[in-house]
């Protein structure tokens, strides 16, 4: 026995109830003409997918939901051959679960719970366990058991006469997660002696990112189908009741962990413009590589007629920046405009001149410079609507070094879960590959090679604040991502003295991230997610 299946990776809108259903009823009507018996969709693909949040808990939304399964309920009466495999949100008490129904000509033939509440996929706040009853349904003569999330125990739909498992997880991208994914899936496999299929949601949504690259495995774990990562996309084949799984095409390529990382942020910042509709996106191109990163990942995300850089130039803005931001812009076909800043400066200065007679030039003038800036940009986006797009990396927003409402000021901040050393290693990445078409080599190499500057005085360089990148990167990544203590990062060969002030400084500045645009999280320690300290505090931990 053996039956027909299709993984459909289709990237939805929260809360677009009328779209969902037409993109479910699509995938199932061409399921059904192309002679497909199960149709797999991911986790809360009525819903719109992950990410709705409190909205979960409002009756209001969990009835809407009703009347929305209701209605691919009646229109499965015309894909009578396809079993449908939806999970959704489902009240249970006084909570909310994660439940799993599987539907087919009008009847509903399955319904399960998530059981295994944890911390990986992205639910609601105080998810609950739904009740315990195994969801396993047959098709095309095989027993087929549904897991809604990512860390579901088998053996209940095992004990029920499961075939094969079908695994719905709502597990946001981070580096390295398609190897780990596939990796457990096949232990899963070997374990419950049966084919397992991963089928993963794809497409951006605020700060989380959705990978696709939906996966299944044969019983002895070994890799039968892989889907594109990163794109909406459907995977054929076929499951066998005695374990084997035949795959309609080759496997989708595997991406390495810097390829990864370049399609995520482009669909982050891709889905973040759709799906709030604006027209387009807005960054300060300054000859710096933040800059220029950003502009690559918004070209490749939207195409240049949808980007809009400005340069601002200070009396401290060196040439080579003027030519290489109009360079680049260039080479990239988007508009590019000049803005001379120092007329709304030297206003500034005057204005609170009587108030700071006496003291020194210092952070304040400079600082200034940055919120003209970030005053020009917020001004044109009010006026013609395109988001701005901020370009700090992770390793400045850890440090505070930026300035609020100056260069922090916008609506997305692309880079915020991207160390420096990793936009270096991008921008070398994106000049060697052109995976959407839109130019090669589009980042000049002069603004990769020069030393990174603010430009906001004179002869300026960023280690005049902080310590060189790759020292700081790897003081950081051991903290926040190995939980290393002061004492423990002094053992391995950091200074003390760098230790204290780069941990001082870390501290100092968790007012400034809270203030921060959102931006897409990337890794297991994004600021505002995973890392979440008090502002107010004296621990030295």
């Amino acid at each position: 026995m053996a039956v027909r299946m299709r993984i459909a990776q289709i990237n939805g809108v929260l809360g677009d109830g009328p779209g969902q259903v037409q993109r479910i009823g699509a995938a199932a009507a061409q399921a059904q003409a192309d002679g497909v018996q199960c149709l797999l969709l991911p986790a809360l693909a009525p819903l719109g997918g992950p990410g709705a949040g409190d909205f979960v808990q409002r009756s209001a939304l969990l009835a809407a939901q009703e009347q929305m399964l209701a209605q691919v309920l009646a229109a499965s009466r015309a894909w009578p051959d396809v079993a449908l495999v939806l999970s959704h949100p489902a009240r249970h008490g006084t909570g909310v679960a994660h439940a799993v129904q599987v539907v087919r000509a009008g009847a509903v033939l399955a319904t399960g719970h998530q059981q295994t509440v944890n911390g990986e996929d992205l639910l609601w706040r105080n998810a609950c366990p739904g009740p315990m009853q195994p969801c396993v349904f047959d098709a095309g003569g095989v027993r087929i058991g549904v897991l809604p999330g990512s860390q579901e125990a088998p053996w209940d739909a095992l004990a029920a006469g499961a075939q094969a498992l079908v695994c719905l997880p709502a597990v946001p991208f981070f580096a390295g997660q398609q190897a780990a994914q596939e990796a457990a899936l096949a232990a899963l496999a070997e374990r419950a002696g049966v084919p397992c299929i991963g089928v993963h949601p794809v497409g951006g949504q605020d700060a989380w990112v959705f990978a696709g690259a939906s996966i299944a495995v044969d019983a002895q774990g070994r890799l039968a189908v892989r889907a594109p990562a990163f794109a909406v996309a459907q995977a054929d084949f076929v499951c066998h009741a005695d374990g084997w799984i035949t795959a309609d095409a080759a496997l989708a390529p595997a991406l390495d962990d810097r390829a990864s990382l370049w399609h995520a942020l482009v669909l982050a910042v891709r889905d973040y413009v759709e799906k709030n509709r604006f027209p387009g996106a807005l960054l300060g191109l300054s000859g710096g590589i933040d800059s220029a990163l950003v502009l690559a990942i918004a070209v490749d995300a939207l195409g240049p007629q949808r980007v809009r850089t400005v340069m601002m130039p200070s009396p401290y803005t060196a040439d080579i920046s003027w030519q290489d931001a109009q360079t680049m812009a260039d080479g990239l076909g988007v508009r590019h405009d000049v803005i001379h800043i120092a007329p709304q400066v030297q206003a500034f200065e005057q204005a609170l001149a009587p108030l700071l007679a006496g003291t020194a030039p210092d952070t304040t003038e400079e600082n200034l410079q940055a919120r003209c800036r970030g005053t020009l940009l917020m001004a044109l986006s009010n006026k013609f609507g395109p988001v701005v797009l901020t370009t700090s990396n992770k390793s400045e927003v850890a440090m505070g070094y930026g300035t609020l409402y100056g260069d922090m000021a916008g609506g997305f901040a692309v880079l915020c879960d991207v160390w420096k050393t990793q936009v270096f290693a991008l921008a070398r990445w994106r000049n060697a590959h052109d995976p959407f078409g839109t130019g090669a080599a589009p980042i000049p190499e002069r603004i990769i090679t020069r030393p990174p500057s603010a430009e906001l005085r004179p002869d300026q360089k960023d280690e005049d604040s902080l310590p060189p990148y790759d020292v700081l990167d790897a003081l950081l990544r051991q903290y926040l991502e190995q939980g290393a203590s002061p004492a423990q990062l002094a053992q391995v060969g950091f200074a003390p003295e760098l230790v204290e002030r780069v941990l001082r400084l870390l501290r100092l500045s968790e007012y400034k991230r809270r203030q921060a645009p959102g931006g897409p999280r990337l890794s297991q320690t994004a600021f505002g997610h995973d890392w979440q300290v008090p502002m107010t505090h004296r621990f030295a931990v």
